[in-house]
């Protein structure tokens, strides 16, 4: 069975650390921050990238649509 590797993007610039993706990432990949951004807010950041599995679901949650979720097969 092909593995799927998940690599996500965050606008940090654009997040306002509300946490959605957080809350329904199933993997616990994403995490908020402890720098601000330019609009003064603690940004979601991936902590675990290695674990991702693209599921894509903290993108779909985004309501500010920060979040792009690539999808690549593992080697």
């Amino acid at each position: 069975m092909t593995k799927i590797q998940g690599k996500v993007l965050i606008d940090t610039n654009r997040c306002k650390g509300c946490g959605l993706c957080i809350v329904e990432c199933p993997l616990r990949v994403i995490a908020l921050g402890e720098k601000i951004n330019t609009k003064g807010y603690n940004y979601a950041q991936i902590e675990k990238p290695s674990e991702c599995i693209g599921c894509a679901n903290c993108g779909y949650v985004c309501p500010d649509s920060c979040i792009t979720v690539y999808r690549a097969k593992k080697r």
